[in-house]
């Protein structure tokens, strides 16, 4: 057998609507209920267990690999929102994408603060 992710918890303050909120941006199916999660299944069976949390929220990053179909799939449900985006995980570079390793990125965040990325080709795989 080889190692592989299965799923990740992923502390927010509603996780119904966090988990919902990146199921529509993604284009992914809703949100799953199992126990006290809200679980959002990625296309490569990795699951983010959304779970309320009262307390104060670390700050996560979360990357996701897509298509450059998807890309400009996702890239215009942020801009229909309105939400702000970055090419850069230090919000330097407002309202840009980046173009690192010949692919396409770009940075936003979650209502609870996580910086959730896109990216079209894996860091360090091209020019």
């Amino acid at each position: 057998m080889s190692i592989q992710l299965n799923h990740t918890i992923v502390h927010a303050r509603d996780s119904l609507a966090s988990a919902t909120f990146l199921s529509d941006i993604l284009g992914l199916a809703a949100p799953v209920r199992f126990g006290p999660f809200h679980g959002v299944e990625l296309d490569n069976g990795v699951t983010l267990d959304f779970l309320s949390h009262d307390g104060d929220i670390a700050v996560e990053h979360y990357a996701f690999l897509v298509s450059e179909e998807d890309f400009a799939a996702i890239f215009g449900r942020i801009r229909q929102r309105g939400l702000p985006y970055w090419a850069d995980p230090g919000h330097q570079h407002p309202g840009k994408i980046n173009h690192n390793d010949g692919g396409r990125g770009l940075y936003w965040n979650n209502p609870d603060g996580h910086y959730l990325e896109i990216i079209t080709r894996p860091y360090g795989s091209g020019a």
